[in-house]
């Protein structure tokens, strides 16, 4: 049996800005960077290139686009460029649950 290649199945969902909104929030519910930059580097992907992202976030180049994201050792400011070129933006929100 052929596997699915489940960046292609969920291409069109991840497009949906909501829907990719969603999907990187449920990564931080993990507490793991690097679910987060799979999860981010797919909605990426699923948007364009990671060539175009690369520019538009005015990265310099592609190579240092995936490197950075493979090292996950981005900065903050790279982070918040890489939202910005696929249309989405950080917030914080209060947790009142977590306050006793």
């Amino acid at each position: 049996m052929r596997l699915k290649d489940l960046n292609k199945t969920w291409s069109n969902e991840l497009k949906d800005l909501e829907f990719a909104a969603g999907y990187l929030h449920a990564t931080l519910k993990d507490n793991d960077l690097d679910t987060f930059l799979v999860a981010l580097r797919d909605i990426v992907q699923a948007n364009g290139t990671i060539a175009k992202t690369a520019q538009q976030a005015e990265l310099g180049s592609e190579s240092r686009f995936k490197t950075l994201f493979l090292e996950g050792n981005l900065e903050f400011s790279t982070l918040q460029a890489v939202f910005k070129s696929i249309g989405l933006q950080f917030s914080v929100t209060a947790d009142l649950g977590g306050l006793e």
